[in-house]
C-alpha cells in the first residue's frame, strides 16, 4: 500500500505542476488582455465628452431634424463608452476569480500531496 501511495503522490504532483503551468500562462494573458483594454479605453475615453462638447458648439447651427439625429448619435456613444467600460471591468473581475481559483485549486493538491 506504501508504494501505491507514493505513486499516487507522485501522480498528483505531475498534475499539480502541469495545472499550476497552465494556469500561470492564462493569468498572464487575461493579466494581458485586461491592461491592453485598459490602455485602450483610458485612451479613448475623453473622446466622448469632447463629441459632447462639439456637439453643444454646432446644433444650434443644425437643421433642428440634423441637431436631433446628432443628440442621438452622442447618447448611443455614450451607451458604447459605458459598454467599453463594463468589458473592463468584467475583464478584471475574470482575472481576480482566475487567480482566486488558481490559489483554491494549489490548496487543494497541496492537501492530497501533504495530508
Amino acid at each position: 500500500m506504501g508504494l501505491f501511495g507514493n505513486n499516487l503522490k507522485k501522480i498528483i504532483q505531475e498534475i499539480r505542476v502541469k495545472s499550476e503551468y497552465y494556469s500561470n500562462d492564462m493569468s498572464k494573458e487575461i493579466d494581458e488582455f485586461v491592461e491592453d483594454l485598459k490602455s485602450d479605453y483610458n485612451e479613448n475615453s475623453a473622446v466622448i465628452p469632447e463629441f459632447e462638447e462639439f456637439v453643444q458648439k454646432i446644433k444650434h447651427k443644425l437643421e433642428p431634424n440634423d441637431a436631433t439625429k446628432l443628440e442621438e448619435f452622442s447618447t448611443r456613444l455614450t451607451r458604447v463608452k459605458r459598454c467599453a467600460k463594463n468589458g473592463v471591468d468584467a475583464m478584471m473581475e475574470l482575472s481576480r476569480d482566475h487567480k482566486k481559483l488558481t490559489r483554491a485549486s494549489s490548496r487543494d493538491f497541496e492537501e492530497y500531496i501533504h495530508p
